[in-house]
């Protein structure tokens, strides 16, 4: 008895000591839609009713943020219309005669979701709310969102406006891929410029996960009383980015960590191997070619899925000397399943100086000049 009670003391003591590693189990949710996918292969890792048709809220405003963050002159000030931000619902604080920026207004929208900020750009940008969701549900279409309608660029409820957990996630996947929209909606304070005139204040976002997740990156919350709550999350380590989004989910903040950490744990990034390269045509120059380098990039993918991806080599006929060393020259890309899962650039390996032959060579010796080039060429392409 006295050995048995050492041997359990001793076994316990092992476990708080060297704990073994636990994988997350596979989420339970409390949303009626979810879903997780891997942002750079879109990969769906969980889902729930991920395709049935639902209100969204605010989560309305990626779209919005993105098609206004697309613009040019994006620090330029207008003034404000004083009819689109006559809007309910929550606000930037935008008044008449304010002078703001597509810029401010896209921090507005990500941080205080102001529905004030997205109706004034939408004016801005589309002429009126109508012609702005036109060029919304233009955007949904390219991005591939088949079961999505806007018809309003704030997300106050509508009947004729909806999406899906799935599309909601191709929406942050390519949202994310904007440098000002990752800076912005990854940011938990801003200093915004905005008024009359324009003059420095504070924004906080309403996304807990920034503060309460470890590696989250945005991206935005939502609520109606229709729709529920909505949100649409994004997370980043060791490389690895994640997107979930959970539509009508009463406790939307756990949903979302419990998601994030099932998919930290079933997902590995694995190198993207490099075809075999030949040398680029070189016109114009002491030598006929170049060789080419490319760096190995890495991907969120199972085994099953490395062994069906398919390379593409991009590159023009022929390239005019001079050529400079780590020249971009073109590119790798990479397919799964005739989709684009990633691109790495095609760089020369060295430099190609043009020709510099005398113009007052007699034709014979620019011949031979040429002849010599040609089989240094033949030499290092065959040799």
């Amino acid at each position: 008895m006295i050995k048995l009670k050492r041997f359990l003391a001793v076994t316990l003591a092992a476990l708080f000591l060297f704990p073994f590693p636990v994988s997350a189990g596979q989420p339970s949710v409390s949303a009626h839609a979810a879903i997780l996918i891997a942002a750079d292969t879109g990969r769906v890792l969980y889902a729930k009713n991920e395709n049935e048709q639902l209100s969204m809220a605010s989560t309305t405003k990626i779209m919005t943020a993105l098609l206004t963050l697309e613009q040019e002159n994006l620090d330029e000030y207008f003034t404000v219309d004083d009819k689109a931000i006559q809007v309910e619902g929550s606000s930037m604080g935008l008044q008449s005669g304010d002078q703001v920026s597509l810029r401010a207004l896209a921090y507005g929208m990500l941080l205080q979701s102001g529905n004030d900020a997205a109706n004034m750009a939408a004016v801005h940008i589309g002429g009126s709310i109508e012609g702005f969701t036109e060029l919304m549900n233009q955007r949904a279409k390219q991005i591939g969102m088949e079961n999505t309608h806007f018809s309003t660029p704030s997300g106050l409820d509508q009947d004729d406006h909806y999406s899906t957990a799935a599309d909601m996630a191709k929406l942050a996947q390519e949202a994310l891929k904007n440098a000002d929209f990752l800076e912005i909606c990854s940011s938990y304070k801003a200093k915004v410029e905005y008024g009359n005139p324009p003059y420095t204040r504070w924004m906080t976002n309403h996304n807990r996960l920034l503060k309460e997740y470890q590696g989250a990156i945005g991206v935005k919350t939502g609520f109606t009383k229709k729709s529920g709550r909505c949100l649409v999350s994004a997370a980043e380590r060791d490389g690895i980015r994640l997107i979930a989004v959970t539509l009508k989910a009463p406790n939307d903040w756990q949903d979302h960590k419990q998601m994030l950490d099932y998919g930290f744990s079933v997902s590995q990034l694995v190198e993207l191997p490099i075809p075999e390269l030949s040398k680029a045509t070189v016109v114009g120059g002491m030598s006929f070619c170049v060789e080419l380098a490319a760096q190995p990039i890495q991907c969120n993918l199972t085994q099953e899925e490395l062994a069906r991806v398919e390379s593409e080599i991009h590159l023009k006929q022929f390239y005019y000397a001079p050529i400079t060393s780590g020249e971009v020259l073109g590119s790798i890309i990479y397919r799964l399943d005739g989709k684009q899962i990633g691109e790495t650039p095609l760089t020369a390996n060295g430099a190609v100086v043009q020709d510099t032959t005398p113009p007052d060579m007699s034709f014979w010796e620019k011949c031979k000049a040429q002849w010599q080039r040609f089989c240094n060429w033949v030499s290092a392409l065959f040799g």
